[in-house]
């Protein structure tokens, strides 16, 4: 995994970047410009970390990014929350491809890390710290942009797939065929995972009924682009995605308790430059979340439930870019953003047993107008600055800003870099307008989540050995200060703002180029995120988290790629052997150590061998739930 830093801490939209027009960002505004002179703590997962690490899902690749802690509640597809920097796993925005994906049935409008299949991924771009102000609602902790793969520009046709299979019953494939024909291109892929799974209730619980969580999921994307004129593009694309899979009761193993989870998502984008100092672009998009829960009766448990939740998303974005004039000796590099973005959100679900169902069938509009600006100045100083006011029908607007500034010290090969600004999350569908059967009934008058936060940090390359860059080492401060948190009243009849928490951490980064076979990676997180009233430590954030990973070459062709992941102690209601609940009290972490070795037996055709937690440790990450035990895959890979 490595850096990648874009102005004002935006992220890239890479599909233009191959195309006639790579300056055109149709989401937001986001001018690329070199890694050094962006203030952001930002990372990103290339398409060669997901297949060199053998990353299934975004979780997976998520475990080693500083500052961010996953935390799995059950099997494969199962709920996997992301806590960013300590702060709720609703606080992050994730994108696909620029389009919102966080699902709005969900009552806390989250998005499920565990459920993304990585095959038809390009990569990831995981941006940390508050970035309302240009991405909007749930961009408190966070932002992750996930782009999908596209079709290379100088082949007509090209396909690509891979096959493996391995331990519990493990199959997964994927290919498809890409190209570029005159003035198009094209791209359709498919894939497949299925697994026997394991048993993810701990063996201490009794009594103990041994019995696996399977999973199954397919998924395809296309995508169709049109270069009709230089510097002119219009592209569409399509994504869908199913899940099944096993679910236990609480603390109890269940064999009747499955899941089915399918979620679709399209849009049309296009984008032109004009006068060669104006770029804009207009994007059309659409999703459809629908998740089930099913429980049938059975001998160990007399409980049923059917729990239906759908989510719809309608978007509406419009993007411009204008490059400014030079200043001279004083400022160069300068560039306008500004934009415009509507969502249009529904949410029809039910859920749980009577008398205690709960229901909401609601929906919300929200527009939104931001601005920005970047200027280098004196060669050496980067400044970027913006704002964004969201307006959501029901509870008003909402202004966000962000400010930041990179110096260059290029004596000493380093860069110094500071960034301030705000956040914040509107409620969800279910916060405001929820029903449930015990009188329990959601807030209308809610007010947005607020945050402020600053982070200071550089990075330095160190030279050894005749190398110019032998070592890299980053490291980052942060502080956050959460406000009008939303949480049960003292009742439990509805929803106030009333928390508020206070957030502080280090992230650290070593990369050392030892040879031009050995590449070694490490970083550390340190967080401590307290609640502001109690100064009590926040559930399931841990202070610690550590990783280690690299990539070896001894010979030829050959590429081995160990990963170990350490999470620390944190904090967690804890239930007891026999179910009870005990109380909030320190949960053990523990290590993980992957393994992937692959060849190259011809230019285009690898074989490999993947191995997750060697060890078969059984830790919980969160009380009541171990994580996966030892899974084997062998494989092949190719591109014809």
């Amino acid at each position: 995994m490595r850096r990648i830093l874009l102005v004002f801490t935006a992220l890239s939209a890479p599909v233009w970047a191959q195309q006639a027009i790579p300056d055109t960002i149709v989401t937001g505004t986001r001018v690329p410009v070199a890694m050094e002179r962006v203030p952001a703590a930002t990372s990103i997962i290339t398409r060669a970390d997901i297949e060199d690490f053998g990353y299934r899902t975004l979780a997976d690749a998520l475990a080693t990014v500083p500052g961010v802690r996953v935390v799995p509640q059950g099997g494969p597809g199962a709920l996997t929350s992301g806590f960013f920097r300590g702060t709720n796993s609703r606080h992050v925005q994730v994108l696909i491809d620029g389009i919102a994906a966080n699902d709005p049935s969900d009552p806390n409008n989250a998005f499920n890390f565990g459920s993304l299949m990585l095959a038809g991924v390009e990569r990831v771009e995981v941006l940390r710290g508050p970035a309302s102000a240009l991405y909007g609602s749930s961009a408190i902790g966070g932002v992750v942009n996930i782009v999908t793969r596209r079709a290379p520009a100088d082949k007509q046709a090209e396909v690509f797939g891979s096959v493996a299979g391995g331990s519990q019953n493990t199959f997964r494939a994927d290919g498809g065929v890409s190209g570029t024909v005159g003035d198009f291109d094209y791209l359709a892929m498919g894939q497949s995972l299925a697994t026997s799974g394991y048993n993810i209730t701990p063996q201490r619980l009794q009594p103990h009924r041994p019995e696996t969580d399977g999973y199954r999921g397919v998924a395809s994307s296309m995508r169709l682009g049109w270069n009709p004129l230089p510097n002119t593009r219009i592209e569409g694309t399509l994504r869908f995605q199913q899940s099944n899979f096993g679910l236990d009761g609480f603390l109890a193993d269940d064999p009747n308790y499955s899941a089915e989870e399918r979620r679709w998502a399209g849009q049309i984008r296009g984008g032109t430059r004009l006068f060669d100092a104006w770029t804009t672009g207009l994007r059309v998009g659409a999703s459809n979340d629908r998740r089930r829960y099913a429980n049938q009766a059975d001998n160990f448990s007399s409980a049923t439930a059917y729990d239906l939740y759908r989510g719809n998303r309608n978007v509406v974005d419009w993007g411009n870019q204008v490059r400014l004039p030079d200043l001279g000796g004083w400022g160069g590099d300068g560039a306008l953003g500004f934009g415009y973005n509507y969502v249009h959100e529904t949410s029809n679900s039910a859920s749980g047993s009577a008398p205690y169902r709960s229901s909401v069938n609601a929906s919300q509009d929200s527009h939104a107008g931001f601005v920005n600006l970047q200027y280098r100045v004196l060669q050496r100083l980067d400044l970027s600055a913006g704002g964004r006011v969201d307006n959501t029908a029901g509870f008003g607007g909402a202004a966000t800003y962000r400010l930041g500034a990179v110096y260059e010290l290029p004596e000493y090969r380093a860069r110094l870099r500071s960034a301030l600004g705000t956040g914040f999350a509107a409620p969800s569908l279910f916060q405001r307008y929820g029903i449930t059967g015990s009188g329990f009934r959601g807030n209308p008058n809610l007010l947005p989540e607020r945050s402020s936060s600053w982070e200071v940090g550089g990075d330095m390359d160190i030279p050894a050995f005749g190398q110019p860059r032998f070592l890299t080492a980053t490291a980052t401060y942060f502080q956050s200060w959460f406000r009008n948190l939303i949480n049960a009243n003292s009742s439990f009849t509805s929803y106030v703002n009333v928390e508020r928490a206070n957030i502080q951490g280090v992230e650290l980064g070593l990369t050392a180029r030892v040879s031009p076979y050995v590449e070694l990676r490490g970083a550390y997180t340190w967080t401590l995120a307290l609640d502001s009233a109690t100064h009590s430590r926040l559930l399931r954030r841990p202070e610690n988290l550590w990783s280690l990973s690299g990539r070896i070459t001894p010979i030829p062709r050959l590429t081995i790629a160990p990963e170990i992941l350490f999470v620390g102690r944190s904090p967690d209601y804890v239930y007891d052997n026999l179910g009870q609940f005990s109380q909030a009290t320190q949960v053990k972490g523990g290590t993980t150590a992957n393994l992937v070795v692959s060849y190259r037996v011809q230019e285009r055709i690898s074989v490999f061998m993947e191995a997750r937690n060697l060890g078969n440790i059984r830790y919980e990450p969160t009380s009541g739930y171990v994580i996966p035990g030892t899974t084997i895959l062998f494989g092949t890979r190719f591109t014809l």
